[in-house]
Parts: structure tokens; C-alpha cells; sequence
């Protein structure tokens, strides 16, 4: 009897680095999903090597680069996303911030206001977005968990 054996794949892809990116719970799945993409688009906008080679299809059709890496999605408590924060800005790690406020907005000069109209401490924070060393970001999300 014959058999055919598959070649080996290449070894998984395992990056030294990590995007996460940390919602409060408390959200409605359509503000989880908006959060999730402003907070992503801040990443790709200055950290260029994130951001992987342009894509075409079999005819020839180009499209847009995406990120080189997975994003991986979290949820947490007020709380949790609190400290999440703290920790990122004592690690001067990259990171997007939403707020509470940013709901209530219709562009980007009044939710860059509505920000700037907050103290850190106080930030009412619904989402955040970290870029660094894998390990480094692990302990930013810590006590978050996987989005479901």
C-alpha cells in the first residue's frame, strides 16, 4: 500500500512581539467591534513594522497591507482596564486609548478634544491597545481575559 506523506511544514510563526488589545466588558457588540478598529488603527499609523507586505490575488488585484502578527482581543473589568493602563505607561509601551466620551463624538478633532480634556487618572476608559515585547504586553493584560 502507498501512502503519501505531506512535507513538513515551516515551523508556526512566533513573534517576539504582541498587539493586544483590551475592552471592558460592559460594551455592546457593536461598540466592542468600533473600539477594536480605531484602537488598531493607531498601532499601524506609527509603529510601521507592524505592518506587513501588500496582498494580490490570483488575477492580479492588489490590497491593502494588514498587520504582520495576530491581534489578540481581551476583555476585562473597569478596573482591570485601569491598571492595564497604568501598566502600559509605566512600561512606555505604544498604545491607543478609547473613552467613554469618544461615544458621544463624530470626529477625530473632537474626540482628540475629549481626551485632552481629561486627566490620565481620570480617563473613563472603554478600550485600550498595546504594541511591545510579548512579555511586557502579557503582563499589561494580566487578569484580562480572551475575548469570547
Amino acid at each position: 500500500m502507498n501512502t503519501i506523506t505531506e512535507p513538513a511544514g515551516p515551523e508556526p510563526l512566533r513573534f517576539d512581539t504582541k498587539i493586544a488589545v483590551l475592552l471592558r466588558a460592559d460594551l455592546e457588540p457593536w461598540q466592542r467591534l468600533n473600539v477594536t478598529s480605531f484602537l488598531v488603527s493607531g498601532l499601524g499609523t506609527q509603529i510601521p513594522e507592524v505592518i506587513g507586505e501588500p496582498y494580490e490575488d490570483a488575477d492580479g488585484v492588489s490590497y491593502l497591507p494588514m498587520f504582520r502578527q495576530p491581534v489578540l482581543v481581551f476583555e476585562a473589568t473597569k478596573e482591570t482596564l485601569t491598571t492595564a493602563h497604568t501598566r502600559a505607561l509605566s512600561r512606555s509601551l505604544p498604545r491607543s486609548v478609547f473613552t467613554s466620551d469618544l461615544f458621544a463624538t463624530g470626529n477625530d478633532r473632537d474626540n482628540r478634544a475629549a481626551v485632552r480634556a481629561v486627566p490620565t487618572a481620570e480617563l473613563d476608559l472603554v478600550g485600550l491597545a498595546v504594541y511591545g515585547p510579548r512579555n511586557a504586553v502579557d503582563k499589561v493584560v494580566k487578569g484580562a481575559r480572551m475575548h469570547p
